[in-house]
C-alpha cells in the first residue's frame, strides 16, 4: 500500500497506537503521516517516547501516553511533551508511566492472548504509588509477591523494517526493540521499509522475521527511519537529533518546521538526507 492509504485505512481517531523500535529503525514517515492526516485522540504507546512522538504530541494527534521513559536521546528534554503536560498546549495530555520491564512483558501478554503480565518488578519504587494500573498479586504456589500490569493490547502497531518479501513477511536485523511483540500484539500492523525483494539471501542470524499473517500493510518507504539509523542503509543523524531541541523549545519554531517539513512534505522527503549521506561518503 501507499503510506497515505496505509493510515488512512488503519489509524482510525481515538485509537491506540504503537510505534516501537529502539534507537534503530523508529518509524518516523509513518509517525509524519498520522501528522498529516490530522488523526486525534490517539493513546500513543512507546517504550522510548523521543522525537517523533515529540511532534505527534505537539501536533495535537494524543490524548494520552502509555511509556517507560521519555526524551531526546543524548541531548535532553522533549519540550513537546513538556509543554502539554505542564501548559495542556496543544491540548491536555494523559500520562501512564511503567518501567521497560512491565512495558516488554505487557507486550509479550498482549502477543500471547493474556489478559495481564505478572513478573517481578516495582519492588521499593514509587511509580506504584502514581499509577493504579501497576497491582501487585500472590503467586499460588510459592506465595512470592509478584508486581502485574495489564497486557497492551494496541488497535495498530507501527514499525519500521529493512526488508519485505513479496510475500509480505518482515525482515529485522541489527539492535531491536519490542517490535515483533508490539505487532503480534496488535490488531493492525503497518510495516514501512527500505526495501521490498523476491526472497531472503544470506539472512544474518541475529534477524528477526514476521510472518506474512500478522501484517496488515506493508509499505516501501527508503530513509522512513530517518533521522534514526536503518542498519546496512545509512547512519543515524546526530545532527538532527541536536537541533531538534532548538527547533522544539518555542512554540512558532516548531510549528513552523511542521509546516515546512510535515504538512508540504512526504515520505520522498526521506530519501534526500540519505543521498547527501551517501554523496558525502563517497566524496
Amino acid at each position: 500500500m501507499s503510506l497515505k492509504d496505509a493510515i488512512a485505512t488503519c489509524v482510525q481517531d481515538g485509537d491506540t497506537v504503537a510505534m516501537e523500535g529502539f534507537t534503530h529503525l523508529i518509524p518516523h514517515a509513518a509517525g509524519h503521516e498520522i501528522i498529516r492526516q490530522k488523526k486525534r485522540d490517539l493513546t500513543l504507546i512507546r517504550m522510548t517516547p523521543d522525537m517523533i512522538y515529540d511532534q505527534l504530541i505537539g501536533a495535537g494527534c494524543a490524548k494520552k501516553l502509555v511509556f517507560s521513559w521519555g526524551g531526546n536521546p543524548g541531548v535532553g528534554s522533549l519540550h513537546r511533551l513538556r509543554d502539554a503536560i505542564e501548559n495542556s498546549w496543544p491540548r491536555a495530555l494523559e500520562i501512564e508511566e511503567h518501567s521497560h520491564a512491565a512495558m516488554a512483558n505487557a507486550y509479550d501478554a498482549g502477543a500471547a492472548g493474556l489478559p495481564c503480565a505478572v513478573f517481578k518488578g516495582y519492588r521499593g519504587a514509587e511509580l506504584p504509588r502514581v499509577n493504579p494500573n501497576i497491582k501487585f498479586i500472590e503467586c499460588p504456589f510459592t506465595g512470592e509477591r509478584l508486581a502485574a500490569v495489564p497486557a497492551i493490547r494496541p488497535d495498530v502497531a507501527v514499525v519500521h523494517a529493512q526488508k519485505a518479501n513479496r510475500k509480505g513477511d518482515i525482515l529485522f536485523e541489527g539492535i531491536v526493540g519490542v517490535q515483533k511483540e508490539a505487532v503480534l500484539a496488535a490488531r493492525k500492523s503497518i510495516i514501512t521499509v527500505e526495501e521490498i525483494v523476491d526472497d531472503f539471501n544470506d539472512v544474518p542470524f541475529n534477524a528477526v522475521m514476521l510472518p506474512n499473517w500478522a501484517v496488515t500493510a506493508v509499505v516501501h518507504v527508503p530513509g522512513g527511519a530517518h533521522p534514526s539509523y536503518a542498519q546496512g542503509y545509512y547512519k543515524r543523524d546526530n545532527a538532527f537529533y541536536k537541533a531538534w531541541d532548538n527547533i522544539a523549545k518555542d512554540r512558532d519554531s516548531f510549528n513552523n518546521w511542521l509546516d515546512q517539513h510535515v504538512f508540504n512534505g512526504g515520505p520522498k522527503d526521506f530519501e534526500a538526507p540519505l543521498k547527501a549521506q551517501h554523496s558525502k561518503a563517497e566524496a
